[in-house]
């Protein structure tokens, strides 16, 4: 239990900004071990940003609560996965092999590529994020109980899907040893293992919250966008970087919001 315990911190350490005991030092064979995790510590963020959500709902509008709950949830993981996603688009938009690809992804410097992509992701999540919120009660969900489920499933399930890309993907290497991700690749991470079955438990657990079955129906869409963009990444670079990792945690959690505001303006 001890040692789980300290795997979860080191979790916390690497995903997010969270303080955690000084007593917790850097272990890579924990941070192997972390990525178990990644699924709560979606739940985690999701919570955090709706408890800002629902109380700044109380006083403000809807589009500033918005706003307030991102920014939260911006500060709560320093911006992660957003930074994978513009180091992504960069790299992709900017570069014409696999070599260029990658060290374009490797500079530190955001690209208009990456600008472009990441102002457009934030104004599509907040537009979806506001419509959400606005939307009638439905299925007798009060709507910040309501909100609060799309969150943690959003954030959550958006992470398992990144989590299962190291499943079925090589990690696109070059003749360098200066990753970063290959301080974090568990060896040996298939879909029946506990490692997998216990972060796809965090993952699943919202949808379950709705008590409605239709929700998930919502699984197909967010997978299907996992699949097409592991297979553009693997076309050009012949599998998945960290960077690639937050893109798809990105991508596939607004595509939750969107498929979840369809399916929820038809049943």
């Amino acid at each position: 239990m001890k040692k789980e315990i300290q795997i979860f911190f080191t979790a916390l350490m690497f995903y997010t900004r969270i303080p955690i005991p000084k007593s917790i030092p850097f272990n890579k064979e924990y941070s192997i071990a972390s990525v178990k995790y990644l699924p709560l510590i979606g739940l985690l963020v999701g919570g955090f940003s709706a408890g800002i959500l629902m109380l700044s709902l109380t006083i403000l509008p809807v589009s500033v609560a918005v706003t307030i709950s991102m920014i939260s949830g911006l500060l709560l993981t320093g911006a992660f996965h957003e930074d994978g996603l513009a180091d992504t688009v960069d790299g992709f938009g900017g570069g014409w092999n696999k070599a260029n690809i990658l060290l374009i992804m490797k500079d530190s410097t955001i690209g208009a590529y990456g600008a472009i992509a990441l102002v457009m992701a934030l104004l599509l999540k907040f537009q979806l994020l506001v419509a959400l919120v606005e939307l009638p009660v439905a299925h007798g969900i009060p709507t910040p109980y309501f909100v609060l489920f799309v969150l943690l499933a959003g954030h959550s399930l958006s992470r398992v899907l990144a989590v299962s890309v190291m499943i079925t993907h090589e990690y696109a290497r070059v003749n360098d040893d200066t990753s970063k991700l290959k301080a974090i690749t568990p060896e040996g991470l298939k879909w029946t293992s506990p490692a997998f079955i216990l972060a796809l438990a965090f993952a699943l657990f919202p949808l379950f919250l709705f008590q409605t079955p239709y929700v998930f129906l919502l699984l197909v869409p967010v997978y299907l966008v996992r699949l097409l963009l592991t297979r553009f990444f693997n076309t050009w670079i012949g599998g998945y970087t960290g960077d690639c990792l937050g893109a798809i945690q990105q991508i596939c959690e607004i595509i939750f919001y969107l498929s979840i505001l369809i399916l929820w303006k038809y049943i």
